[in-house]
């Protein structure tokens, strides 16, 4: 939202109301409050017929300032408000003198200075300054055609300094310059629009900001004021958060301390997962001869999905599987779960009107309501839908009895797809929410009830959901996916660009329509597709009017899913113990670089390449001709498919055939490979081969092995010395032991030690 009309003058339908100086202040119970005057105070007269605004900082958990600014405190705040953590412990100070006022957190600092004039708030760590907000930046804005008014807060960018994040855009991966509406909307990955909207970014000095507010809040990256980052909403108060982890890994990290860590998926869900596509034409004898297809090309496939014609036309959702296509669900069912297949089947949260569910819901009051009490209603997807209102405690078990029958019958996982179509005007909810916060918020909730029945029904390390839209807390139920991209490279890489935008708000496990959604790709496309998806936290076959088997394709493509699937398979164990850390930590899977490699100067603006978890680098392929380029960060790496070793800090252009791309280990790295291709859930710690890559002189190096369920099952450590390495290990059994680039090594195992010469 733009209300200047270039630096100097305001819009003509703007009336502006700064934050000139400080007038007064008072502390109660670890909070500041600070009282803005909005003009001078040359005598007791200036504090007649003038607004004030209140800022009051507080602080939720240590080195996390929270600072609130209202205008009109008396005005309504409902709900739905984001779910932080209130840590405890004695981490606040404050202290003043008669220029200024310091709040601080942890090594965090807001400092708030009293001169005539001269509002400012400054955001340091020790003698380090992260942001501040100064004249004419924190504002309450009058539309005075529109009659709508809104609180605006603009923080300074430093020079150099880069703006990241906001959930999951496809837009430039660094947002200077861009002009960033929080807001859900079905728009497919070619726009700027998306189904993941976060208000939290991060900058590459190391710090983020949260604006906690549900609804919809706008943000001009540099794009009104070059130097600022301007964020408003539509309201009377205003809330943000500057979170400061020092790096950010560190913020990221931070970020997820306060709204969530990811729940670990099973071990299974990193397997390959194939569907029925979308409007393709299927019955259980078409799902069966994809099933059987991929068993005779020993292509292996751990999920199965039904997409949302497996109930009938006109009648999403009512729960049924469709007789006439699937008489027999239960028995196929048992059938794809005896050839060890896990099931998921697609659901929304719209009913209907055709739906059995329809009168049901009208009946008990489940759906949301027009303001005279009557269903909302609309055509827009399926005629006469109505929407699910998990404000209301009696819908949510409505809701969750009629997926519940279903995993009864055999399904494991629930696809949310949609949850942003939601009305905001003319509409009410059961508990009274605000409709405008309730429009990103509400996938929140849908993700919850059903991600938490499944933790009820399955077990809390079996739940796993297949999410398209979300709001800030929703990492907490993974897994999500990129929505609706095309058959494409373009397509293909701005799929990429938005996950490692959401990762950042602490998204550890995400996925894409391997092959893209819309259209059919070439032979090509699918096959570059294959490494890239398979190379992913989850990976999934979808599309939208074809199929997405691969010997559609061509014959070459099932010996390229068939690589990389196996693949993926043996490297679990080190994959897995990746996305522990993604649910402990809240550090992603899937990183940027610069996430990883915060001092390396050219990490900063890189987005076709991404860290797979601590120690390996992938960079996809994304044109026909295999030529790619890509960027080393400084030491030794070596190409897991190639063995060739590369030194790091600079840059390489090169030509991959299909099964190659560059796949590199981080030097000083143990890769623990398993002794299983054919399925993600096996025992890690047994047979397991020890992959030492570039273990440096006075080096020491730990890895962690899970099993299935997450628990550590192995520990190896690892030091070199003078050309010799040791290695320890603690749990486990019949390790091996190899070391890259040197086949002639000498390796003696004795026990859970081994001593290796070069």
């Amino acid at each position: 939202m733009k209300f200047t009309n270039g630096y100097w003058r305001i819009r003509e339908e703007i009336d502006p109301v700064y934050a000139v100086e400080y007038y007064d202040s008072e502390i109660k119970n670890n909070e500041l409050t600070v009282y803005a005057a909005t003009k001078h105070m040359g005598d007791r007269g200036d504090t007649l017929n003038q607004p004030m605004l209140t800022v009051t900082l507080s602080s939720p958990m240590e080195d996390v300032i929270k600072v609130s600014a209202v205008h009109f405190k008396g005005a309504l705040n409902l709900g739905p408000h984001y779910e932080v953590t209130q840590q405890g412990g004695d981490f606040i100070s404050i202290t003043e003198d008669e220029d200024k006022i310091i709040y601080t957190s942890g090594k965090t600092s807001a400092i708030i200075y009293k001169g005539m004039n001269a509002w400012k708030i400054e955001f340091k760590e020790g003698d380090r300054l992260l942001t501040e907000s100064s004249y004419r930046n924190l504002a309450y804005m009058k539309n005075k055609e529109t009659k709508k008014n809104y609180m605006v807060e603009q923080l300074l960018l430093d020079v150099g300094e880069y703006v990241y994040g906001m959930g999951e855009r496809y837009t430039p991966f660094v947002k200077n310059g861009q002009i960033v509406e929080i807001w859900n909307e079905d728009g497919g990955t070619a726009s700027e629009q998306t189904y993941k909207n976060i208000p939290f970014y991060i900058t590459n000095k190391g710090y983020g900001v949260f604006v906690g507010h549900a609804g919809d809040v706008h943000f001009e990256v540099g794009s009104e004021k070059v130097e600022r980052v301007q964020f408003s909403v539509c309201t009377e108060q205003i809330e943000y958060y500057i979170l400061n982890g020092r790096t950010p890994k560190g913020t990221v990290q931070l970020y997820t301390e306060l709204t969530g860590k990811p729940a670990l998926p099973p071990s299974w869900s990193f397997g390959l997962w194939l569907t029925t596509s979308f409007t393709t034409s299927y019955d259980e004898e078409t799902t069966t001869s994809f099933i059987q297809g991929m068993a005779d090309r020993d292509i292996p496939l751990h999920t199965f999905h039904f997409d949302c014609f497996w109930m009938k036309g006109y009648e999403w959702c009512n729960f049924e599987w469709d007789k006439d296509t699937f008489p027999d669900p239960e028995g196929m069912l048992k059938r794809y779960k005896d050839r060890g297949l896990h099931i998921c089947v697609w659901i929304n949260s719209y009913i209907g009107q055709k739906s059995a569910l329809f009168d049901e819901g009208m009946e008990h009051g489940y759906f949301v309501k027009n303001l005279d009490g009557s269903v909302w209603q609309c055509d827009r997807w399926q005629a006469g839908m109505a929407l699910v209102d998990f404000t209301n405690p009696a819908a949510c078990k409505w809701y969750e009895e009629k997926l519940e029958r279903l995993i009864d019958m055999g399904v494991d996982s629930f696809k949310t797809d949609f949850g942003e179509r939601i009305p905001v005007t003319g509409v009410k909810y059961y508990d009274g929410s605000d409709t405008v916060k309730m429009h990103n918020y509400y996938a929140y909730l849908y993700n919850k009830v059903v991600f938490e029945l499944l933790e009820r029904k399955l077990g809390r390390d079996k739940a796993l959901v297949f999410a398209r839209s979300t709001a800030a807390g929703g990492q907490k139920f993974p897994v999500h996916w990129g929505g609706d991209c095309t058959a494409t490279y373009p397509s293909m890489a701005e799929d990429l660009r938005g996950g490692l935008s959401l990762s950042l708000g602490g998204y550890g496990f995400w996925s894409h329509d391997i092959g893209g959604f819309e259209q059919t790709a070439s032979a090509d496309v699918y096959k570059r597709w294959c490494a890239f998806g398979l190379l992913s936290s989850h990976s999934r076959l979808h599309g939208s009017t074809s199929y997405r088997v691969p010997w559609l394709f061509d014959d070459e493509a099932c010996d390229i899913l068939r690589k990389f699937v196996k693949l993926k398979c043996s490297l679990m164990p080190y994959l897995y113990a990746q996305a522990v850390k993604a649910h402990k930590e809240g550090i992603p899977m899937m990183r940027p670089m610069f996430l990883e490699f915060p001092e390396d100067l050219t990490c900063e603006t890189l987005d076709k390449q991404y860290m797979l978890g601590d120690s390996l680098l992938v960079a996809p392929i994304f044109k026909e001709s295999g030529e790619v380029a890509y960027y080393l960060p400084e030491g030794k790496w070596t190409n897991y498919l190639t063995g060739e070793v590369k030194e790091g800090g600079k840059w390489y252009r090169e030509v991959f055939d299909y099964f190659h791309l560059p796949l590199m280990v981080r030097e000083n790295t143990i890769l623990a490979v398993g002794n299983n291709e054919d399925k993600p859930d096996y025992d890690y710690a047994d047979g397991t081969t020890l992959k030492l890559f570039q273990i440096q002189d006075g080096v020491q190096v730990q890895a962690m092995i899970p099993d299935i369920d997450g628990r550590e099952a192995m520990t190896v450590s690892v030091s070199a010395k003078d050309g010799k390495i040791s290695l320890q290990t603690e749990g486990g059994k019949n390790f091996t032991v190899e070391v890259a680039g040197h086949p002639e090594a000498s390796i003696k195992i004795s026990g859970n030690q081994a001593e290796i010469e070069l």
